[in-house]
């Protein structure tokens, strides 16, 4: 039975009409040049704002429930999206297995002229784009009519390589089973992953690429910005970092997708690392000339499964999905993907700035505490990594401890016979009191 289908028909008809008015509204704009192969009729990309929307309604209508948490395995997957890719509007073949032999698939839509290639969880360990491609083909199953869905159909072919390393997601691990980093492996090919990905590329040779992935949580949007929620990156295709036909269109497509998501997430988008990799797919698919899209999903304040940055996923790919179909996308202006930031890591998860750190026994020392958690996204056990003089230091949160006081719960503390000890790499759990006394008012606690 295919419950995923069930839910009232009524949803899926207003999404339709949101969209229908969108695209009509869209299309009284000035066209933009079209670019070889793209459809006649090209409507400018706007009307962002209201695509965003009608997106994330998507994403809240057709979510996967068996699917909740960014942790899954191989089987826990494809078991939760087997209604919808074995329906009549997908393509479901084995293109390849993992080292260990779990089979990798490809799922495809439509029938039109354009190409695209999607794959996601290369890297084991990183899940939200996965998530949202089980979103994608409950709504891309679905039988009632919708704009947006004829459209990709008529207009597009679209192939999804749905987690690429099912042995590294088994132990959410970034590696395959032999510890090879997939995404490092385009020009030897020595792994079995990504020779499936390779031959996947040439029987298609897609116009446009998406290799979706996850960043660490502790990447900021420039030099001090914030937490970075979206990375998007046309890698290059060669060490001067030139923009051929091939990385222009990927631009075009990742500026679409900067402009979408900056309605939601403003100030949180930022640009990855353009430097040349002559052993990453991205960059080895811009070679081949697949115009390629890189998304990496990092975090966002309470959101420790991923679930907002999941539903962005959907309606950012369904957006530039559909600006590729109607040709859209040749109107962006490049400075939507040009003017973002780049990427920074090295921040610390919380930096306790400006206190006295009270150890038992002792006089009070000033003290600025850097704290790293186990799990950055989910934010969950602290541990102490530097502590000191810290003024500088960057953090995704910062306290301000000026005039307080710092004391370690005793799970902090490393009991010695001369007396106890703070020492890197002990959980971070700490009281900010008023006072150096013990029993001094509390203001809050710290870590956990």
């Amino acid at each position: 039975m295919n419950h995923l289908n069930s839910h009232p028909s009524f949803r899926a008809a207003g999404c339709s009409l949101i969209l229908a008015v969108l695209v009509a509204s869209c299309a009284s704009g000035t066209p933009g040049r079209v670019p070889a192969g793209a459809p006649a009729a090209v409507a400018p990309p706007c009307c962002t704002a209201d695509v965003l929307a009608a997106g994330l309604g998507i994403a809240e209508r057709y979510r996967v429930a068996a699917i909740t948490t960014r942790r899954f395995s191989h089987a826990d997957f494809w078991r939760a999206v087997e209604p919808s890719v074995t329906s009549a509007s997908f393509r479901l073949a084995p293109v390849g297995a993992s080292l260990l032999g779990r089979p990798i698939r490809s799922v495809t839509f439509g029938q039109g002229a354009t190409t695209v290639l999607l794959w996601s969880q290369m890297h084991g360990d990183e899940s939200t784009a996965t998530m949202a491609l089980a979103d994608i083909f409950r709504f891309l199953s679905e039988a009632t009519a919708d704009p947006l869905r004829e459209r990709l159909r008529r207009q597009l072919t679209i192939t999804f390589i749905p987690m690429l390393n099912p042995d590294g997601a088994e132990v959410f691990q970034r590696e395959n089973a032999v510890g090879i980093d997939v995404n490092r492996d385009a020009r030897r090919l020595a792994t079995p992953e990504a020779r499936t990905l390779k031959q996947v590329q040439e029987d298609l040779r897609p116009q446009f690429g998406f290799n979706l992935h996850d960043q660490n949580a502790r990447t900021r949007v420039g030099g001090r910005g914030v937490q970075s929620a979206i990375a998007l990156l046309a890698p290059a295709y060669d060490r001067a970092l030139s923009y051929n036909d091939v990385r222009s269109r990927a631009r075009l497509v990742a500026s679409v997708l900067a402009t979408t998501f900056a309605h939601e997430i403003p100030g949180r988008v930022a640009k990855y690392d353009d430097t040349f990799n002559p052993r990453a797919f991205g960059d080895l698919m811009q070679q081949w000339g697949t115009s390629t899209v890189l998304i990496e999903s990092g975090a966002l304040p309470d959101d420790p499964q991923k679930q907002r940055l999941r539903a962005l996923n959907v309606a950012g790919i369904l957006a530039a999905l559909d600006a590729i179909a109607t040709g859209s996308y040749a109107a962006a202006a490049p400075s939507g993907y040009d003017s973002l930031p780049f990427n920074q890591g090295g921040a610390f998860d919380v930096l306790v700035a400006g206190g006295q750190l009270v150890l038992p026994g002792k006089p009070p020392m000033p003290v600025d505490i850097a704290i790293n958690y186990d799990d950055a996204v989910a934010r969950t056990r602290g541990r102490v990594r530097d502590a000191g003089d810290l003024a500088g230091v960057v953090a995704i949160d910062t306290v301000d401890a000026s005039g307080l006081f710092l004391h370690p719960d005793p799970s902090a503390l490393t009991t010695t016979p001369a007396g106890p000890m703070l020492r890197l790499g002990a959980v971070a759990e700490f009281f900010l009191r008023r006072g150096s006394s013990a029993t001094s008012e509390l203001v809050r606690r710290i870590g956990g």
